[in-house]
């Protein structure tokens, strides 16, 4: 074996057995654990978009469904989608598998979840990837825009993946919008409760996951934020992503060229991204 490179193996399963939940995940690699934490609506596999370089990287890789989300449980309670509740899914998914101090990866949802979880616990992490963050430190206010979260969870509950999909409206560049529509399509359909999924929706977008976001000036570990252009993907705007860096004390910001596709949909490239950041701002805990 290469120094520095995993054998490549077929990733672990395991549950979570956890409040009257079962949350779904899997391990694969050795060496230092990096959790990947999913978006709102996504699965497991699109945080790192199905990449294993990391693993080959010399990384422990661990991603799970969040609750309600593609092959885990729904919660007991149908309105239990809360930060808090995700935090606590976080915690139980570490304990589980007897990790005491992991990086954590996560995308939208998944990225205000580590974020919450670091200001609760910073000595469980050591270090965090921000990936196309929307909470600005605040939940949703925008009567609008919780209109249209709300149509979103009607559709999905009435007429599955296409009802979604009739009312969905990435906000996108032209050419941005049919690749955009084609990888939510392929997300939805890997959920097995979308019922579950549409509680998820009206849930999520309310919820606190921290208060403020000059809570981030707390935040010491080092933080790649990995940002998106707006034509590409506007429901992640690049202020959010810049205004992050402005106040984490330890981070870094990338982003994708002009006119490329977003960095966050190229699995490969932000697996490169995160090993890099690791290496040089984390050496003590990025593989040999």
């Amino acid at each position: 074996m290469i120094l520095g490179v995993s054998a490549e193996r077929e990733p672990i399963p395991f549950e979570v057995d956890h409040g009257r939940m079962v949350l779904s995940g899997e391990s694969s690699g050795d060496g230092p654990p990096v959790v990947l934490l999913h978006g709102l609506t996504a699965t497991r596999r699109y945080v790192v978009m199905g990449s294993r370089l990391l693993e080959r990287r010399g990384y422990r890789l661990i991603s799970y469904d969040a609750r309600g989300h593609g092959s885990s449980s729904p919660a007991a309670d149908r309105r239990a989608y809360e930060y808090s509740d995700l935090t606590v899914d976080l915690a139980a998914v570490l304990d589980r598998l007897a990790i005491e101090r992991a990086v954590l990866a996560g995308s939208s949802m998944g990225a205000a979840t580590a974020m919450a979880f670091a200001l609760e616990d910073p000595d469980r992490v050591a270090a965090l990837v921000q990936s196309t963050p929307a909470y600005a430190g605040a939940p949703y206010a925008d009567a609008a825009g919780l209109r249209r979260w709300e149509a979103l969870a009607d559709g999905l509950e009435r007429d599955g993946v296409d009802g979604f999909l009739a009312v969905y409206d990435p906000r996108v560049a032209e050419r941005w919008r049919e690749p955009m529509v084609r990888l939510v399509r392929q997300r939805l359909e890997r959920h097995r409760h979308l019922d579950a999924l549409a509680d998820a929706l009206r849930i999520v977008p309310r919820s606190a996951a921290f208060s403020g976001i000059d809570q981030l000036e707390r935040v010491e570990v080092p933080t790649l934020v990995v940002g998106s252009r707006d034509d590409a993907d506007s429901e992640h705007p690049l202020a959010v992503a810049e205004a992050y860096v402005e106040r984490l004390p330890n981070a870094e910001l990338v982003v994708e060229e002009p006119g490329k596709s977003p960095l966050a949909w190229r699995g490969a490239q932000v697996s490169r991204a995160i090993d890099d950041f690791l290496r040089r701002r984390v050496p003590d805990f990025a593989p040999a």
